[in-house]
């Protein structure tokens, strides 16, 4: 399950570092519908079409993503560590005026994801996510995969 997110993980940010218009509407072939209501279908057909059309573009990200899995193979540990490290930043720049907790409007600007479930995110429902707050979800969200046999 780990390597599967490692690798979607690396997938997603490859893409939207090659597929500029493909950062704001997710991994294609994600099951949940974005907030742009762009189908999941219809991210997997665009993404098709751009490697039809940038196929040397679509090779190279195929072979960094493929490259990036045999990586994380080898030293699952580092790999999650520097996902963590990402994540960490991503809240930093998400965190406008470095409180440490993202509001709803610092969520919308800097981390979408995070606004799309924000409500089930604030735990606490003060109306600020903490970092405390994502570990939660995110060992609660590992917890539910281990007990699928994931």
């Amino acid at each position: 399950m780990i390597r599967l997110l490692i690798a979607a993980a690396v997938v997603a940010a490859i893409a939207t570092q090659a597929v500029p218009s493909l950062a704001s509407e997710g991994i294609p072939g994600a099951t949940v519908r974005s907030d742009s209501g762009v189908a999941p279908a219809d991210r997997k057909a665009r993404f098709e079409q751009w490697c039809k059309d940038n196929p040397e573009k679509c090779r190279e990200m195929k072979a960094k993503a493929q490259q990036r899995r045999e990586q994380c193979k080898a030293d699952p540990e580092k790999c999650r560590a520097e996902a963590q490290a990402r994540g960490r930043e991503r809240f930093k720049k998400a965190d406008a005026n470095a409180d440490g907790r993202i509001s709803r409007e610092e969520a919308q600007k800097g981390m979408p994801q995070l606004a799309r479930d924000f409500d089930r995110i604030d735990a606490n429902k003060d109306g600020m996510v903490t970092p405390e707050e994502l570990e939660a979800v995110r060992k609660a969200r590992a917890g539910a995969s281990k007990g699928k046999g994931v």
